[in-house]
């Protein structure tokens, strides 16, 4: 069981639109080009996992639709040689954002329509035929069948990841950045039974209750260690990981810590950020699929994220992981 890496959940089209600013009620704001790129975990990361290393055997999993966005979306992932689109079930309207990119200031906010993929759940993934190393599955927060309460586990989400463990596959879960409190009843269980956590910042200290950014925006870096931990204690098995702009921060195996400095990137570099916290996990994933210590698999995660961000599509940029960290080492990185 360790032919290549699944990723599972969420997928759907990135209605990208470049915006002059975020309206209040009743303001307005221009849009300066509108255009269609594949979102969601499942192509986010399948794709910059199939790029970094195009020997790699990915597997996607999910529900898409019957319309035109899931055709197109088949067609797109149809250009990687090494993606395995043969889990992806039709049926109804495919998930789409609307992913608005501050043209000035390069923030971003999401419309989400949830579509097929809020129904995806324990029942479309043929657990006992699985022949991967790692089961990479997300977003916690738009997955709404998963997110479902369960019983025995927390939730089916939980349920899910437990019996891919069983199989003997490494489990990995992801989630999304929002308003809705509800990180902290959603993500534990999760951890419960996940072997690699990888997540920002936002979303760490909405799932434990451990701020790290103070009211400056700096990041509390002396909370990191304590929250990585925290993730240790809930059930994380083998690396619990941060990410952040500032760099990568991870818990191995071993209970050693692990600091790995981000890039300083030219603000004229950054076509968009969309996918760069995808290509960071993926990273990340392909380290561990290789065996590589934590801290070199960091780099990794760094690296893809750096390349990430030099076309606007969530992935299209990433390069294959020798070039991404060809490219990382052209860039001053941070200190601390």
């Amino acid at each position: 069981m360790q032919n290549g890496i699944v990723v599972a959940g969420y997928l759907g089209v990135d209605v990208l639109k470049e915006v002059t600013g975020f309206p209040q009620a009743h303001e307005l704001d221009n849009i300066e080009s509108v255009t269609l790129a594949l979102g969601g975990l499942v192509n986010n990361c399948g794709r910059s996992l199939a790029l970094l290393d195009p020997n790699l055997p990915v597997r996607a999993c999910g529900r898409i639709g019957t319309d035109g966005y899931g055709d197109e979306l088949l067609r797109q992932l149809g250009k990687y040689k090494n993606i395995d689109t043969s889990m992806l079930l039709r049926e109804g309207q495919t998930a789409f954002s609307d992913v608005l990119s501050n043209i000035h200031t390069r923030e971003r906010a999401f419309l989400t329509f949830m579509g097929a993929s809020a129904e995806f759940s324990e029942r479309h993934v043929p657990i006992d035929e699985l022949d991967c190393k790692i089961f990479h599955v997300g977003y916690v927060l738009l997955l709404k069948s998963l997110d479902e309460p369960d019983e025995e586990f927390g939730t089916k989400m939980a349920r899910l990841m437990k019996r891919v463990q069983e199989r003997g596959i490494w489990t990995s879960v992801d989630v999304i950045t929002n308003a809705s409190g509800r990180h902290k009843d959603l993500m534990p269980p999760a951890m419960k039974y996940a072997d690699i956590l990888c997540i920002n910042e936002h979303e760490a200290a909405a799932s434990i209750g451990i701020r790290l950014r103070d009211g400056d925006d700096r990041l509390i870096l002396e909370n990191i260690p304590k929250a990585l931990a925290r993730f240790k204690e809930l059930g994380v098995r083998r690396w619990a990981a941060i990410h952040a702009p500032e760099g990568g921060f991870g818990l191995d195996e071993h209970g050693k810590y692990h600091v790995v400095p981000g890039a300083i990137v030219p603000k004229e570099f950054i076509a968009g950020t969309v996918g760069a916290g995808d290509a960071f996990a993926s990273g990340l994933l392909l380290g561990a699929y290789r065996d590589r210590p934590m801290d070199e698999a960091l780099e990794y995660a760094i690296a893809a994220a750096v390349s990430s961000l030099s076309k606007g599509d969530a992935s299209e940029g990433v390069l294959e992981l020798g070039d991404a960290l060809k490219l990382l080492g052209t860039f001053e990185r941070r200190r601390f």
